[in-house]
Parts: C-alpha cells; structure tokens; sequence
C-alpha cells in the first residue's frame, strides 16, 4: 500500500518529475554546482512542505523527484524555485558562468513537469468505470 501524506483535512501522494535547462542548453552545471543545487533545492523544499526523493543532473539540465502538499500553486513554486536557485548559483559560480552567459542567467524560461504515480491513467480510468457496477448486478 502507498505511503500517504496527510494534512488537517486530506490524504494524499502527488509526486512530481521536473525537469528545468540552462539557458540554451550551455552545459554549465559542474559536480560542485550539482551538490550546492541539491543543499539549496532540500533548503527550499522544506520550506514549502515538500519532499525532495531524488535529484540528478547532466550539464545542460536538472531532474527532480519530489513530493508536495495539495495546497501549493506548483507553478509558483517552480518558478520560485528556478528565481532562487538562479541567483544564488550565479553569485556563488559567477567565474565559471561568465564563460557561458554576458546577461544574469542560469535557467531556461521553460520546463517540464510530469505527474506521476504507481498506476496507469488507463487502469485509473478502468478502476472508475467500473464503480457502482457491482452494486447494480
């Protein structure tokens, strides 16, 4: 069985994949640029109640594993997130980024985010129809 979350009034597990780039795909990000992302990203996340599970990088974008709460306008925290982690990442590698940026940035306006879970959108849409079906035989 999953492992619930719960807050005053709701049960629940989302879980998101997102997925953030450098700003036109400069493969910018070093190992020690990773760990400091990871050290600020878990600094954020606990904040905002959420729940980092995993995250890895290749040099040119980042990929992010986490649990929120149902209350959090995901689209603020992302782009709080890219707000954050873009400045604080420029001041503390400013040297190493000026070789691939003459402007203030590190992330792409862009993103993907993918909801996921441990079933199929066909088996939730089976699972459904098939609701009050025993009821009625």
């Amino acid at each position: 069985m999953t492992d619930f979350n719960k807050n005053r009034h709701a049960l629940y597990k989302l879980t998101y994949h997102l997925v953030v780039i450098t700003k036109y795909r400069h493969p910018c990000i070093t190992e020690t640029m990773m760990k400091r992302l990871k050290e600020i990203t878990n600094e954020l996340f606990k904040k905002w109640d959420c729940q980092l599970i995993e995250m890895n990088s290749e040099a040119d974008h980042i990929h992010l594993l986490f649990d929120a709460p149902p209350q959090i306008q995901l689209s603020k925290v992302i782009n709080s997130y890219k707000t954050v982690t873009s400045r604080l990442i420029r001041k503390e590698f400013s040297k190493h980024l000026k070789k691939f940026y003459w402007k203030p940035y590190f992330w792409s306006q862009s993103y993907m985010v993918l909801s996921t879970g441990g079933a199929t959108v066909e088996v939730i849409k089976k699972y459904i129809e098939e609701q009050g079906k025993k009821e009625k035989s």
